[in-house]
């Protein structure tokens, strides 16, 4: 296992027609911050990921999967 980390943060917020603005307000982040997860060159700290996938309604594992 490579220890990389994709995610679908961009599918979620496109099913919610949100911008990476409204979710950063939503969980306390700066839109930076959601931009360099959603592009890999960021990996979030536990408690971010658990707050996007809490934001979702959905188990972190819906958004975040080690490649």
């Amino acid at each position: 296992m490579s220890g990389e980390l994709d995610n679908r943060i961009r599918v979620f917020r496109a099913e919610h027609r949100m911008s990476q603005s409204e979710l950063a307000e939503a969980i306390g982040v700066s839109r930076k911050t959601i931009s360099t997860i959603e592009v890999g060159r960021f990996v979030p700290s536990t408690v971010i990921a658990l707050k996007i996938a809490r934001y979702f309604e959905v188990p972190v594992e819906e958004i975040f999967s080690l490649i």
